[in-house]
């Protein structure tokens, strides 16, 4: 048998045997203490209260949730294109201008609408 296939066989087995051998003295030896705040559930910063189902959401969460996927994809376009802009030139250079000016334009949009005031 090979010596790398050996060694990582041996190293599989013991993460096979070692990791729950280790959660169960986690458990028994770690400190654990049960109290009705500790249990509680809590979901983005807001405790959750048992209601009704059809209780009213505020739904600016998931508007900024949304404007915020929408700005954070402009990083994957841009990172690439920072990185092969030698290659590709003044023209792509003038796109990434007009991709960020259509970006801004939407940010002052959201803006002027009102969408980030929380009052």
């Amino acid at each position: 048998m090979n010596d790398s296939l050996t060694l990582a066989s041996i190293m599989i087995v013991a993460l096979i045997i070692l990791l729950p051998l280790l959660f169960h003295l986690t458990k028994y030896l770690g400190v654990s203490s049960d109290s009705v705040r500790k249990n509680e559930t809590v979901e983005g910063g807001i405790r959750s209260i048992h209601k009704d189902s059809f209780d009213t959401f505020n739904v600016k969460f998931f508007i900024v949730g949304i404007i915020f996927l929408i700005f954070d994809v402009e990083v994957l376009f841009m990172f690439p294109w920072a990185l092969n802009l030698r290659d590709f030139g003044f023209f792509a250079l003038g796109e990434m201008f007009v991709f960020l000016g259509l970006l801004i334009g939407g940010l002052i949009y959201v803006y002027k609408s009102g969408v980030l005031k929380w009052a």
